[in-house]
């Protein structure tokens, strides 16, 4: 009875951590994909293209990509929940300046300053929930704590939408700064002091992540496989307006719509990666490669395209999970001294994916048209399933 009571409270002590950190991550995923909805109304209100406000989308990518590995090893000795605290007063100031924002140029900047505690959260985010369940579970737990990622999709995203389209995009932005708000709160009720420190990373271990072959082919599988839908994704506005047809004021309910396909496909892809993550992703890739093929063929038409598009939204986060509890599993056996770090440069992939996805999308929109970004996209996904069959042969030869 009494091992029992001691499981059940593992397991609550478990959750709840968890659950704070979902919060926020819904509050840094919502930041993060919100400009996808408030695309055209940013551009008319600042003057700009569509294409020049991508850059909101890409340089906030490339904001985590730079700032994740590198605050991820300047802030190894600082306590985890300290750290998840600091991160989420940066949050709320990044989107507070940016709701302030008179010009692209601050507006820019404060994305960027953003994206510096988006890139530290996930990388630590990851461990400790790997770190709080059974090494079987640990995709599971990744993928739960992603679910505050997935459901922004659902819910964070449109809102915002609609919030910037009846209030101005401004709105927004203060909008998100208060999740920001109701996260630090959350992180300092639910998340223990005592969590499980990973020991200080020496720099020479974090040389030898990259210096790492089978690390370095899972970052390049992570880049190509996540960033090759943003090629798409980023102008899913336009796209749904322009070539499917939809009034503005549906963009929000399609988002949703959207929303909804990401966590049933990151739920999905939490347990399919669970036991096997190389294979899970091999075949998840290939089916994401296809979708956005096809959906180049069936963006001009209601039923069809809406129904592609509910496809790619199923594959586009299913991948995530598993992405990362490779790069977690793979570091533990070949830098166990730099976890941290290993996990912050695949945040970085990740980031480096959409803002090469994002800007190859605003070359391709400029050039030759919207309707050839998903199919360009799905290109970028098949070499991540060629290099995932490269990897599984590697690891299978390693055994």
């Amino acid at each position: 009875m009494n091992t029992l009571s001691q499981t059940q409270q593992s397991k609550k002590s478990g959750a709840l951590p968890l659950l704070a950190l979902a919060i926020s991550a819904f509050g840094i995923g919502t930041t993060e994909f919100v400009p996808v909805g408030l695309l055209s109304s940013l551009a008319d209100d600042l003057n700009i293209s569509i294409t020049l406000a991508g850059l909101l989308i890409s340089g906030y990518a490339m904001g985590v990509a730079f700032g994740a590995p590198v605050l991820t090893a300047l802030t190894s000795k600082m306590s985890r929940k300290s750290l998840l605290m600091l991160l989420m007063v940066i949050f709320i100031v990044g989107n507070s300046v940016a709701a302030l924002s008179t010009s692209f140029g601050l507006l820019l900047i404060a994305r960027i300053i953003t994206a510096f505690s988006h890139g530290i959260f996930f990388s630590i985010g990851a461990t400790i929930a790997a770190d709080l369940v059974p090494e079987d579970k640990r995709a599971s737990a990744i993928a739960l704590m992603f679910t505050g990622l997935t459901v922004a999709t659902v819910t964070g995203v449109p809102l915002g939408t609609f919030i910037g389209q009846a209030f101005g995009w401004r709105a927004t932005f203060w909008g998100v700064a208060f999740l920001g708000v109701i996260a630090i709160i959350a992180s300092a009720l639910l998340v223990p002091k005592n969590l499980k420190e990973a020991p200080p990373a020496k720099f020479s271990d974090q040389l030898k992540i990259l210096k790492n072959g089978p690390l370095l082919l899972s970052f390049a599988i992570t880049a190509l496989g996540y960033g090759g839908t943003f090629v798409a994704y980023t102008y899913l506005a336009p796209i749904l307006e322009k070539l499917t047809g939809y009034a503005p004021s549906a963009v929000s309910i399609l988002l949703l719509v959207y929303g909804v396909a990401v966590a049933i496909g990151n739920t999905i892809g939490g347990k399919a990666a669970n036991k096997n993550p190389l294979k899970a992703l091999f075949w998840m890739f290939l089916i994401q490669a296809v979708i956005l093929v096809i959906l180049s063929f069936t963006a001009s038409f209601k039923v069809a395209g809406t129904i592609t598009i509910f496809a790619m939204g199923l594959l586009a986060f299913m991948n995530v999970p598993g992405l990362q509890v490779l790069v977690v599993n793979l570091a533990e056996k070949y830098v166990p001294s730099a976890v941290n770090v290993a996990s912050a440069l695949n945040i970085a992939a990740f980031n480096v994916g959409i803002a090469i996805g994002s800007f190859v999308g605003g070359l391709i929109v400029d050039s030759i048209g919207l309707v050839h970004t998903p199919w360009i996209g799905g290109v970028m996904v098949l070499g991540a399933v060629l290099l995932t069959a490269w990897s599984r042969s590697i690891e299978a030869k390693a055994k």
